[in-house]
């Protein structure tokens, strides 16, 4: 492996490359001006009406890579910049975001699902063919880019150096930074501008000079790793595959190896941005295989796919997604209920890093316990279900996954284990059958100007974290590392360091396994009635606010009945928080114009035995409303 260097400036965007493979020699200077650079033209697309004949591409002339970065920082718009310099695409004004086709996408500004486009260019007399692999930035994606960067020899990893036409550009100095930090020379970094265009054809020309060509055998027995997979309603699963060895083509019978099932070849082709069928594909290069695969159980991410009757070793495939949030997701209406599972089963199949738990709640119904990478993740999935299938969903309060080690041997033979995964708040052991509770925990890099630095330390600490590095990069931008309790992240802390800093700080995490923890069940009452639903797992320094704060939402959701409803928050057989919706009073005192007071007080006495005797028998039941209300703003606080 070794590593090369790039900076992007002005729209300006960092760049550098990473390419595991055999040594290549010295790698050559990309701080030469263009002119010296080989005459290269485009390859267009529109060349290739017909099915394209993907033999005329040699291993030596392909190159497959991938756009890696921070989120928003340009990997769409340098993407956009690519497909116009090799005429995949027209050069228009309307040109952003092209390869992010999703409505989600195009709305929030950002990407989430990786998209992968081959790009045909001609430099000095050769034919290449760039496969490009276009990725999520956010943390929460983190999955996409795993699975991308299995197809791909190399990387072009932007770095933001702000806006050339602004006056605090200063790509010098964050030449510097990068240097010290990643330890990539100064050298040979790229400084280009994806928002106006320059000098961005010189990064096809390191892409063609520094990225190796792939290591396959063409002569070899098919095998083709499906690295990513979408769903269409009519044609079905539709996998994106990278082919290591040998060929596939319309016709042919291929195996998964990990079902054994047979399917026959309906189309293979590539990206160019849209579907473009091919008469074969050949190892080395990237495309889409369809194939009849209808059941989201067929189309396994990761999965080894190889001609029938010659089987060959599988490859290694992917580490699975561990899911870091769970949520419960209920319909509104129970008779949408086969609809929405309709609707998740197609979905998940888009977003294989979702794990979906059949769940059933007293108050919504039949649903499912849902486990996303992260909140964003979470926020995406549901507004996808929302835009691309008209559904309408309840969505519980996210938690994490928490442990919890068994006390008994009785109770480790009724759960086969000695150490059990709560992922959902109401089956969590009492104290009395643990030993011990674990949380997951992440360790978070915080990058931030100094000036900032004491009210993030603060943000921090109140959110139980532990302090393990601190580091000043240059003389006005410090890097602190963070053990964190993942549910103290999980719903607004990225908001609260973005306030605190004003925008300039930014927060990345990974996992970090689990440690022990004072952890508590925290039950919501309503007239001594559970509300499962509401069912939290809290630390127990922070049990008493966060059960006030719950009360409290809940006093302003719940509407007034003819008794009074009391609404508590409880540890067992401890209330730790209460607040009362009062009831509806009459005036039974109306018709009394004077009179003895002993009549009065009768009547009133008579009411208040009424409300007791009703706050006994009456059934307080929680509406829909109230609990999306109550959940939708647990969730933005």
């Amino acid at each position: 492996m070794w590593t090369l260097g790039g900076r992007g400036w002005g729209c300006a965007r960092t760049l550098a490359r990473w390419a595991p493979g055999a040594a290549l020699g010295p790698a050559p200077t990309f701080g030469a001006a263009p002119e010296s650079w080989p005459t290269c033209r485009v390859y267009s697309s529109a060349e290739f009406k017909e099915k394209l004949d993907m033999s005329r591409f040699p291993v030596e002339n392909i190159r497959n890579f991938s756009i890696v970065a921070h989120v928003d920082h340009g990997k769409s718009t340098l993407a956009d910049r690519l497909l116009e310099l090799t005429g995949t695409i027209d050069k228009t004004k309307n040109n952003k975001q092209v390869l992010d086709k999703l409505q989600v996408e195009r709305e929030r500004g950002i990407t989430v699902k990786a998209q992968t486009a081959s790009l045909f260019y001609n430099c000095e007399g050769k034919q290449y063919l760039l496969n490009l692999i276009d990725t999520p930035g956010h943390v929460d994606f983190s999955y996409e880019v795993s699975r991308s960067l299995s197809a791909c020899q190399g990387v072009l990893l932007v770095v933001d150096a702000n806006e050339i036409d602004l006056k605090n550009a200063d790509p010098e100095r964050v030449e510097n930074q990068i240097e010290k930090v990643f330890d990539i020379p100064s050298d040979e970094c790229i400084k280009i501008s994806a928002k106006l265009g320059t000098n961005v054809e010189s990064v096809l020309q390191a892409v063609i000079e520094r990225i190796p060509p792939p290591k396959v055998h063409r002569k070899n027995p098919l095998r083709a790793l499906v690295f990513d997979s979408t769903f269409d309603q009519y044609r079905g699963v539709i996998a994106n595959v990278a082919l290591f060895d040998g060929v596939v083509s319309k016709g042919d019978k291929i195996v998964s190896a990990h079902t054994q099932k047979t399917y026959e070849v309906n189309e293979v082709g590539v990206l160019n941005p849209n579907e473009q069928p091919t008469h074969k594909l050949y190892a080395g290069q990237v495309g889409y295989l369809i194939a009849g695969m209808k059941n989201v159980i067929e189309a396994q991410i990761g999965d080894t796919l190889y001609l029938h009757k010659q089987p060959v070793e599988p490859l290694p495939g992917f580490k699975s997604a561990k899911p870091m949030v769970f949520a419960g997701m209920y319909p509104v209406d129970q008779s949408e209920y086969n609809n929405l599972k309709s609707a998740i089963e197609k979905l998940t199949l888009n977003d294989s890093s979702v794990t979906v738990h059949r769940d059933s709640s007293l108050a919504l119904g039949a649903g499912w316990r849902l486990g996303f990478l992260g909140l964003l993740h979470m926020e995406v999935f549901n507004q996808r279900l929302e835009q691309e299938y008209n559904a309408s969903v309840i969505l519980t309060t996210p938690t994490v996954p928490y442990k919890a080690v068994l006390s008994s041997s009785k109770l480790i033979k009724e759960y086969r284990e000695k150490e059990i995964t709560i992922i959902n708040p109401a089956q969590f052991p009492d104290k009395s059958k643990v030993t011990e509770y674990l949380e997951p925990v992440v360790l978070g890099t915080i990058i931030t100007p100094d000036e900032y630095t004491g009210k993030i330390m603060m943000l921090c600490e109140a959110r139980r974290a532990v302090q393990k590095n601190m580091i000043f990069i240059d003389q006005n931008r410090v890097m602190l590392k963070y053990l964190f309790p993942l549910n103290e992240i999980v719903v607004d802390f990225y908001d609260s360091l973005k306030s605190l800093s004003s925008g300039y700080a930014s927060f990345d995490y990974e996992d970090a396994g689990y440690q022990t923890a004072e952890l508590v069940k925290m039950d919501i009452l309503l007239n001594g009635n559970t509300v499962e639903e509401l069912v939290t797992v809290v630390h127990k320094d922070k049990a008493h606010s966060i059960g006030k704060a719950i009360c409290e939402r809940l006093k302003d959701s719940l509407p007034r009945q003819l008794f009074e409803i009391a609404i508590q928050a409880a540890i067992g057989s401890k209330i730790i928080a209460r607040e009362t919706v009062k009831a509806y009073r009459k005036n039974v005192l109306a018709k009394c114009y004077g009179g003895d007071i002993t009549r009065k007080m009768k009547l009133l006495k008579r009411q208040a035995e009424g409300k007791k005797k009703l706050r006994k028998i009456g059934n307080v039941e929680v509406p829909k409303d109230a609990f999306i209300k109550v959940l939708k703003t647990r969730s933005s606080k």
